[in-house]
């Protein structure tokens, strides 16, 4: 009833082709932006903010960035983690070459070091797929985690081995380091991500998101179609390594405040891999969904026992917490192999002929 495309006409084809084509979804867009940026900085408390909200939109650019590699192009990679590494240490490097250059430049920035690594470790993919591809990405991962640890230079020497995030203001606001709010830092986050989804979708929409898909459905018959192979998967490799970068280069200055390499391990790599097999391959959507559940999702069972008195056992309650997820995700892939983009979407077309029969 409330959910209707009926009445809008579309009377060109950039309105019938746009991203939020129904009022309704744009409508409940701008509420969401609304909430994100206005009501969880005024009424959420630290915690809230810092250890929920911050590493879940770092998260979703991660795994959107992995999306686009996987989901849209169909090249399988277990290199995120690494990726994300490359991002970090890049940003690292340069807030110390370049003092003065506003730091969200500097992050952003960090991402095209970390499109230039994904694209050479991109180039297996233009002979192999599949298994032996994901094998590629793998051992990426594991020569990107030496290269962290062994070439002092990449973290200034330090005695350590991590990475310490400096003091950086923007308009007289410090936003990294210890001495950064917590609503300071997830405004700039929130920013990144919300624009850095803009242009993802766009991409997607556009001619090379639909070379991507044309190479993930059938690349022999792409090609015959005059789809050239290297510069789709190439640009596909560049293009989810930069977004993996500029997310690890936030976790590290935005989040954690400091790193070692064991914040870019394989199991990060794994992490990311099942927020986008669980919110659902090729859904930006559904990558804001995975990332929901695979990151707020145990905190908040972590939390349960407290908030209603109950006196258990930290370990206990660690255990249950992944008997649950576990548990979980293996219903959700049984009930629906898509993800929970999948879900979103039918429940959506069960909303456009409610109260009719579907």
């Amino acid at each position: 009833m409330f959910y209707r495309e009926a009445g809008q006409y579309k009377t060109n084809y950039k309105d019938d082709l746009a991203t939020f084509p129904i009022l309704q979804d744009r409508i409940a867009i701008g509420i969401y932006l609304v909430i994100a940026f206005v009501a969880i900085p005024i009424f959420g408390n630290d915690f809230f903010i810092n250890s929920m909200m911050i590493p879940f939109l770092i998260f979703t650019l991660a795994a959107i960035g992995l999306n686009i590699l996987t989901g849209y192009t169909g090249q399988l990679s277990l290199g995120t983690g690494a990726f994300m590494g490359v991002g970090a240490y890049a940003c690292y490097k340069m807030t110390t070459i370049f003092p003065d250059i506003n730091i969200i430049i500097l992050v952003v920035l960090s991402g095209v070091f970390s499109a230039g690594i994904g694209a050479i470790f991109g180039l297996p993919s233009l002979r192999i797929k599949g298994f032996y591809l994901v094998v590629t990405t793998l051992a990426a991962q594991f020569f990107l985690e030496w290269c962290f640890i062994r070439i002092p230079w990449l973290y200034n020497y330090n005695i350590s081995g991590a990475i310490e995030v400096p003091q950086r203001e923007i308009m007289g606001v410090i936003i990294t380091g210890a001495s950064a709010s917590p609503t300071a830092r997830y405004l700039v986050v929130l920013s990144v991500v919300v624009v850095m989804t803009w242009i993802a979708s766009n991409i997607i929409q556009g001619r090379i998101g639909r070379s991507w898909m044309m190479i993930r459905d059938m690349d022999i018959a792409a090609e015959l179609m005059g789809v050239r192979p290297l510069q789709a998967k190439l640009s596909a490799f560049a293009v989810s390594s930069f977004y993996c970068g500029v997310a690890g280069a936030m976790m590290v200055f935005f989040w954690l405040g400091a790193a070692e390499v064991e914040s870019f391990d394989v199991n990060q790599s794994f992490r990311i891999l099942f927020m986008v097999v669980l919110g659902g391959l090729g859904s930006l959507v559904g990558c804001y969904m995975g990332a929901a559940f695979i990151w707020m999702l145990p905190i908040m069972i972590t939390i349960a026992p407290s908030i209603f008195g109950l006196d258990i056992n930290a370990a206990t309650v660690e255990h249950i917490n992944f008997m649950m997820i576990g548990g979980l995700i293996i219903f959700f892939l049984i009930m629906e192999p898509h993800g929970l983009a999948r879900l979103w979407s039918l429940a959506k077309q069960k909303l456009r002929v409610w109260p009719f029969p579907y």
